[in-house]
């Protein structure tokens, strides 16, 4: 067995059964005009489960909220045409023995009015802030949150029946779910905000309407991150105590795995104690965990000042990586960029060819490789 072996055990969560720990990091292309995920689409998530990937997130695909979309050309979860787009595509992995997963997105007050092709209409965030103290948004009704509700368990439903084989929940990074977790942006004066409780309510409404969705045996994962793209710096909560009692009614709300996004993967989480976040989601819950963070890169993907775009990264060892999975500190790796610059990351880690991997350079952002 090769010190990479631990990579390549199978894993399984219920119903869902996986040849190996590597997953594919959801990363958003912009690529699917008239928001269809077409055959350009199709044949690079064919060619990533073709790759060895265990199990693929796709990129945030939008759900059907007026407000869902912050970007041209993201793809969407709803429409007869769009949802045949995804059939394929998860037909695709599975004729190369890949699994795969929706991820399923509501941008938030990230949306700025203007953006095709809903046009005029404004971001919707909890508090009209996609800024923490810039309110430019549309302040969220109790209507607005059924509404938004109603349309992640009905992508949950069609991810289900079109043969998908779980669904992810976009909580991290910034975007609508996270608004309301992040204290910054939700300055309501309801049940959705003050208490980390009562910021976590909208998610477990969420998680419960996609639980009766899809019954009890469909696993849902929640990404969900301490930084925001609106500052590197936030953090949700400063101690364990704080992250137990955050992490504990998402949980109990439904959450089979926990997608738990860091910059760099090898960082602790807290003081005097060297597990990263994933590794205290996993302690806290006892539910499997995923870590991400410049998985087999050397730098995380902020641009340096004056760049623009994900950093540029060279190959780097997986030694600390494959030391934490042996020690049961998480359960699956999600690999971002550097499966963007190698679609068969998995197959050459595990036949060894570390010289065949290519570093991430950002022409590659421009194609689907």
């Amino acid at each position: 067995m090769s010190d990479n072996s631990i990579l390549f055990q199978p894993f399984t969560l219920g119903k869902l059964e996986l040849p190996n720990r590597i997953v594919m990091a959801p990363m958003t292309r912009s690529m699917s005009p008239g928001n269809v995920p077409n055959d350009d689409v199709v044949e690079y998530y064919r060619r990533h489960a073709a790759g060895g990937t265990g199990l693929i997130f796709t990129e945030g695909t939008c759900v059907n909220h007026i407000a869902a979309s912050g970007y041209p050309d993201v793809p969407y979860f709803w429409g007869e045409e769009r949802l045949a787009g995804w059939k394929r595509v998860a037909e695709a992995v599975h004729a190369e023995g890949g699994k795969i997963a929706p991820q399923l997105w509501h941008v938030g007050g990230v949306r700025r009015a203007g953006t095709p092709p809903e046009g005029d209409v404004p971001g919707y965030a909890p508090s009209g802030m996609g800024v923490p103290g810039k309110v430019r948004c549309h302040v969220m009704t109790q209507e607005d949150i059924r509404d938004v509700v109603k349309a992640f368990a009905d992508a949950a439903r069609d991810a289900q029946a079109c043969g998908f084989d779980a669904i992810e929940l976009h909580g991290a990074h910034g975007y609508l779910i996270d608004q309301f977790f992040w204290e910054g942006t939700n300055q309501r004066d309801d049940h959705y905000a003050g208490s980390l409780d009562n910021r976590g309510r909208f998610a477990c409404e969420i998680i419960a309407a996609c639980r009766a969705a899809v019954g009890p045996d469909f696993p849902i994962a929640l990404r969900w991150s301490q930084w925001k793209q609106q500052d590197y710096s936030a953090r949700l909560v400063e101690t364990p105590e704080a992250l137990e009692q955050f992490l504990t009614p998402l949980s109990e709300a439904g959450v089979d795995i926990f997608h738990c996004s860091q910059r760099r993967f090898w960082e602790p989480e807290f003081e005097g104690s060297d597990l990263n976040l994933a590794g205290w989601t996993k302690k806290i819950t006892g539910k499997p965990t995923i870590t991400v963070g410049s998985v087999g890169l050397n730098a995380d993907f902020i641009p340096t000042p004056g760049e623009t775009g994900f950093r540029e990264a060279e190959t780097a060892s997986l030694d600390n990586l494959i030391a934490r999975l042996d020690a049961d500190e998480f359960d699956l790796v999600a690999v971002g960029r550097a499966m963007l610059a190698n679609p068969d990351w998995a197959n050459k880690v595990r036949e060894g060819d570390n010289a065949g991997l290519v570093p991430f350079r950002k022409e590659m952002l421009g194609s689907l490789l």
